[in-house]
């Protein structure tokens, strides 16, 4: 289970930064404002974890229950909260409404992981979805360029297997991408740069923590 930093963000969509070398990387854009609403711990909920919220949202949209919560809190409602485990002693470095710093999480050159939703595709053929090749275009074939081929046989076991890659609903699903790199955090303006692409549409909600296959959360130092 990755319990290395993170944050939830709002992809705002891709640019590219010019380096000093005169090369040119291509970066996605995320901007996060998270604050601490709440927090686990071991003798209460038998785990350490710290809750996340982004965004604001009026109270007349809020249900009692998450009221509640709130008001105990002493924090605005929100509009997005996620449950983020942690250290205990991670935990202890943060109180119940204090905003998280991005250069406090991340810090160029590392390795995080990022989480999100893929843009829905609908329904899409197989060369789209599966990246087949298609049929062939020569010796008497026609009208079966883009088709699938075989997907059974007549005899054992005499029925389509499951699992059997056809056409159907392309996309919209959750995905995450590892071991990508921080190009740069601008703490001021609440936002990382992070090289190449991530999942999901322009102001998609994804989840950014730090590399779960690399030692100290990815981080350089």
């Amino acid at each position: 289970m990755n319990q290395n930093p993170g944050v939830i963000g709002t992809k705002l969509g891709m640019t590219q930064v010019f380096n000093e070398d005169g090369s040119v990387t291509p970066c996605t854009v995320v901007q996060s404002k998270p604050v601490v609403v709440g927090k686990r711990t071991q003798d209460k909920d038998g785990y350490d974890a710290l809750i996340i919220g982004v965004g604001t949202k009026t109270a007349k949209h809020v249900k009692k229950p998450q009221a509640g919560f709130y008001k105990k809190q002493n924090v605005d409602p929100k509009a997005l909260l996620r449950e983020f485990r942690c250290p205990a002693d991670f935990a202890a470095k943060f109180e119940t409404g204090q905003e998280v710093k991005l250069d406090e999480l991340f810090e160029a050159g590392q390795y995080i992981d990022v989480q999100g939703v893929s843009r829905g595709r609908g329904f899409s053929g197989v060369m789209r979805r599966h990246n087949f090749a298609g049929g062939t275009s020569s010796h008497g074939t026609h009208e079966y360029k883009r088709h699938g081929g075989s997907i059974g046989m007549n005899m054992t076991p005499g029925h389509v297997l499951k699992g059997q890659k056809m056409a159907g609903q392309c996309g919209n699903k959750r995905l995450s991408v590892l071991n990508l790199r921080i190009h740069q955090v601008i703490a001021d303006q609440n936002l990382v740069l992070i090289r190449g692409g991530v999942p999901g549409a322009k102001n998609a909600t994804v989840i950014v923590r730090g590399a779960v296959k690399k030692r100290n959360g990815g981080k350089v130092s």
